[in-house]
């Protein structure tokens, strides 16, 4: 593995990590990871706001700059306005602060100072497998002051407008009549589900997001497949339930966000919350996109 800093799109200090494979970015001046990709390739799946290119946080400045990358906040989003005052924007430290960061064994760890609402910390260990094309972020909420909360750890990664997006359902699925919840915006006019896959596209006219009962996401343009997996231990899920979502973003904003969201806990002082995203990177084998994310996730048609 090699790690080495440079400047990325005008942010200094930034962390490049490589096993040969893959690359990934940690930009630690706004808190987030910012791309993975082949090594030797330029495309990358992660977005990233082209008006905000070197642009600082803004701390306690009440607005909200979307750079794109992939993130971590606190769930449900029901509960801000009872932590933070308002259900928008993110708490400051989750999303508008910039974190610290070190090389750590397998990668770099980048942290959030703590937010003056919550009482949390973000920590993001962000390391590379030594022989796949695989990304893990550990994500850890530390609750550092104040009176307890309520969390989930939510990861929301946010990426170009793809060919498809797909979940993979569970066998027994018992949630939601249909696969799915709508959470916000219109219905997708375009969704399907075949067998264990339901999938659609990004549309450029509408904003829609939906919840689901699965734990494994997958995003796919014409070159590229990006496969993002959580889990799903027991416990209570925000959002009616839902452990894996998709968002999809109208024009001019062309991305989609492929969200997981961890069992939600009361955190007092001094205990943690964790959860673990994997994302495995390749290029595409199969032309069409439904046979391409049979193989990727290894079910049979049907």
């Amino acid at each position: 593995m090699t790690v080495q800093t440079e400047d990325f799109l005008g942010w200094h200090g930034c962390y490049r990590i490589g096993n040969g494979l893959i690359e990934a970015l940690v930009a630690p001046a706004i808190g987030r990871v910012m791309q993975l990709r082949l090594a030797g390739d330029a495309e990358s799946p992660l977005w990233i706001n082209p008006d905000l290119h070197g642009a600082p946080c803004r701390p306690g400045m009440g607005g909200y700059l979307n750079f794109g990358g992939d993130k971590a906040w606190p769930a449900p989003q029901s509960v801000w306005p009872s932590v933070i005052g308002d259900n928008w924007p993110p708490p400051a430290a989750f999303d508008g602060m910039p974190a610290s960061a070190a090389v750590g064994s397998q990668g770099v760890v980048f942290s959030s100072p703590v937010d003056p609402c919550s009482g949390l910390r973000v920590v993001r260990r962000v390391e590379l497998d030594p022989g796949k094309p695989v990304m893990r972020i550990k994500t850890e909420f530390q609750k550092v002051s104040g009176r307890p909360v309520q969390a989930s750890v939510w990861i929301v990664s946010q990426l170009a407008h793809p060919e498809r997006m797909f979940v993979l359902l569970p066998e027994n699925r018992s949630l939601f009549e249909g696969g799915f919840t709508l959470l916000a915006g219109s219905p997708p006019e375009d969704l399907q589900i075949e067998g264990a896959l339901l999938s659609l596209p990004r549309d450029p006219a509408v904003q829609t997001k939906i919840g689901t009962e699965g734990c494994s996401l997958l995003w796919m343009d014409r070159r590229l497949a990006l496969r993002i997996d959580a889990q799903r231990p027991a416990g209570e899920y925000p959002n009616r339930g839902s452990s894996a979502e998709i968002y999809s973003s109208p024009d001019p904003m062309t991305y989609v966000e492929l969200e997981t969201t961890g069992p939600l806990a009361m955190l007092a002082q001094g205990e943690t919350l964790e959860a673990c995203n994997t994302y495995t990177l390749t290029r595409r084998s199969v032309a069409d996109p439904t046979a391409e994310a049979r193989r990727v996730f290894g079910v049979a048609e049907g």
